[in-house]
């Protein structure tokens, strides 16, 4: 990898319930194969869905890859979508995780915000992406288990350059030849969006968001 290229971190979760090769993992895998364009470089890792091991690894991937973005995807069973998440919430975690546990205190990071927002604009980008014909969806609410509480320590670690993807378990949407091509499309989007975010002028903005639509 040379000193030039944007790194990107795309992580997805291990075996989880009747999931024994998880969609969101694959999902990772297939991004991984694709890319996201020239001078981009795609670094995707499995978390397992243990809340220690998990966020031991998010504090990793921040410290030794430090990626311009930290995409993480997980599934929403019944979902008929792909959702954005803003937001990642710091209380509430009570669900155990596949190894019996929870964090301490139900909390993902001691004495840290209720909740912590993306620098990505979520709804913006949802607006835009639908008026594209994609099938997102924008949400507030990532769930308080194991996909909320790995964007929220993400998004601490990272500065809020992280992002949460709900893709969908089952479905036409859900095959891998639909939902990895339009995972890329916002995806570069978001990077887009990251990019242009400190321009004054926000019709540049909306112009960098439709040429990264359009790639």
């Amino acid at each position: 990898m040379s000193q030039s290229e944007t790194v990107v971190v795309v992580t997805g979760f291990g075996p989880f319930r009747q999931y024994l090769i998880n969609p969101s993992w694959q999902a990772a895998q297939g991004l991984k194969m694709l890319g996201l364009g020239e001078g981009v470089e795609v670094y995707i890792r499995e978390l397992p869905v243990s809340y220690a091991k998990a966020q031991e690894l998010v504090s990793s991937i921040w410290e030794t890859v430090k990626p311009k973005l930290a995409v993480h995807l997980g599934i929403a069973p019944g979902s008929k979508a792909v959702t954005l998440e803003q937001s990642g919430k710091n209380y509430g975690y009570k669900d155990r995780d596949v190894c019996g546990c929870c964090p301490h205190g139900n909390v993902c990071v001691e004495g840290g915000p209720d909740k912590l927002d993306s620098v990505i604009d979520m709804k913006f980008l949802t607006r835009r992406l639908k008026g594209m014909g994609l099938d997102v969806i924008y949400s507030r609410d990532a769930g308080r288990y194991l996909c909320d509480f790995v964007y929220y320590y993400s998004l601490h670690i990272g500065k809020g350059k992280a992002v949460f993807i709900h893709v969908l378990a089952s479905g036409s949407l859900a095959t891998p030849d639909r939902l990895v091509p339009l995972l890329r499309t916002v995806i570069i989007t978001m990077l887009r969006q990251l990019e242009a975010s400190a321009h004054p002028d926000h019709d540049q903005l909306h112009m960098e968001l439709l040429n990264a639509v359009s790639t």
